[in-house]
């Protein structure tokens, strides 16, 4: 695909276990526009597996961390009309694991807001693979300010 994830656009160099395309180690996710949110589609490795076949549960909550994050930056950004999206951080999620998920099959992370104030957005995200639903969370992400040390990450 040669569109640029809204990682790869707005936070080059970032090196973040789950989204930073700067990070070779990394899950590199890659989220683009889709509707009111953000999609994307990701495939594991070996490496990633729990055992044979089955992906690892901290690795489903890492993606749609992630995911979720961007999903509020890039809502923040288009509500407040900024050419750049604001650095956002995770204030709180929760993860719903709801059937094991197959290391062999696509996932497809989508994520939405729920609820939107000025400097923050409740998120909804899911992970199905096979069509079928395999991980959810919903979670606040949060806008940082000069003085946190995420600011200026990206």
């Amino acid at each position: 695909m040669s569109e640029k994830s809204v990682q790869e656009r707005y936070a080059p160099h970032n090196a973040c276990f789950g989204c930073g395309p700067a990070n070779p180690k990394g899950l590199r996710i890659r989220s683009f526009p889709e509707g009111d949110g953000l999609r994307a589609l990701w495939r594991a490795e070996a490496h990633h597996e729990a055992f044979p076949g089955m992906l690892n549960g901290g690795i489903l909550g890492a993606l749609l961390d992630c995911h979720s994050n961007w999903t509020a930056a890039w809502t923040l950004m288009q509500r407040s009309g900024s050419e750049t999206p604001p650095c956002t951080v995770t204030a709180k999620y929760s993860v719903k694991l709801h059937r094991p998920t197959r290391s062999s099959a696509e996932l497809e992370i989508y994520a939405e807001p729920t609820e939107v104030a000025e400097d923050r957005a409740q998120i909804r995200a899911t992970i199905h693979a096979d069509s079928k639903l395999c991980a959810s969370c919903e979670g606040l992400f949060v806008a940082v300010q000069p003085g946190h040390p995420a600011y200026h990450r990206w």
